[in-house]
């Protein structure tokens, strides 16, 4: 059965596009500039545990990131566990910022809210996408796609549910406080108006504990990057690439690793700059952020020592945006 989400955050947009002077929006709007019109790209990221809300970078070459509001957050949590980890902001076809976010470490539910200029945010609601699976250990890293094929929103994270999975129970972490293995897979709803959503389904299994999904629209191409969680009987860790010709699959086997070997890594997300592939992760072990570059997804060039971004950034998302945007949001510093 679908269920429907009639919470105040609607209500809250309605006003503020209300309050807003720009031009209604038109549902023909493109979701976002094209890549090699993309005037700049905005990075969505985290600091610490989440308590402080989200934080926004900018670029213009995809390597080095100066934060805006001298690294001052945008929006604080308030719902959930109130922390606001891995936000992931999209722009719609409805010219709308939507933006999700991890609540707290062990919920059963995510975070949204809307904004028509990044600045201005809706009220903070939760999802409740995985509040009918009483056993379920936590909903992590939630990311918003649209689905340009079907005509909806495709909202996916990271979740894991006991005795599910039997055939990697042995391969993920454990969870100190039950002794219960986090053996994760990929979970989704959709949604075309953000009223009704669909039932939770699994979006991808590869057949390893797999966190952290990523979409990127890359010629006629869907590029799924993903992490590899498994901890046991020798750690994963990494990155790794599948590919679809639909937004929610069907999806080729995983690529081999491609992140650097050796680095526990997490959280990539990725956007085509001046013709590349770049996907960027959180080096969480090393307290930095790390990255890769490919012209053909083959061959990949480690980047890491080129890259600058704030201090303390941690696992978001990248966005491209006009340069019009940027200087909106310069202004408003």
């Amino acid at each position: 059965m679908k269920w429907i989400w009639t919470g105040m955050a609607l209500g809250a947009l309605m006003v503020l596009q209300a309050c807003t002077s720009e031009t209604e929006p038109t549902p023909e709007a493109p979701a976002e500039p094209a890549a090699e019109e993309a005037g700049a790209w905005l990075f969505s990221s985290f600091h610490g545990d989440g308590e402080t809300g989200l934080h926004l970078a900018w670029s213009t070459d995809g390597l080095t990131w100066t934060a805006l509001r001298g690294d001052a957050s945008f929006l604080t949590p308030e719902v959930g566990g109130r922390l606001m980890r891995d936000p992931c902001i999209i722009l719609g076809p409805d010219g709308v910022y939507h933006m999700v976010w991890t609540t707290g470490w062990w919920e059963n539910n995510i975070g949204i809210a809307h904004s028509e200029d990044l600045i201005t945010w809706s009220q903070q609601t939760l999802l409740p996408v995985m509040a009918h699976e009483p056993e379920v250990m936590n909903a992590w890293a939630p990311e918003i796609f649209f689905d340009d094929v079907e005509g909806e929103y495709v909202i996916f994270w990271s979740s894991a549910i006991p005795d599910r999975f039997p055939e990697t129970a042995d391969r993920g972490d454990i969870r100190s406080t039950t002794g219960k293995s986090i053996n994760h897979r990929v979970y989704a709803v959709t949604t075309e108006d953000f009223e009704t959503y669909s039932d939770t389904h699994l979006f991808y299994d590869g057949g390893f504990v797999s966190i952290d999904a990523s979409l990127l629209k890359h010629g006629d191409d869907y590029l799924v990057f993903i992490k590899d969680e498994t901890r046991r009987p020798e750690p994963e860790k990494n990155i790794r690439l599948a590919t679809a010709p639909a937004p929610q699959g069907p999806w080729s086997p995983a690529s081999e690793p491609f992140s650097p070997e050796g680095v526990w890594v997490e959280g990539p997300t990725a956007a085509e700059i001046h013709g590349e592939v770049y996907v960027y992760f959180d080096a969480y072990m090393e307290h930095a952020m790390m990255g890769m570059r490919s012209a053909d997804l083959s061959e990949w060039e480690d980047i890491s020592d080129q890259l600058t971004f704030p201090e303390g950034s941690r696992h978001g998302s990248v966005l491209p945006i006009t340069r019009e945007r940027l200087d909106a949001l310069l202004a408003a510093e």
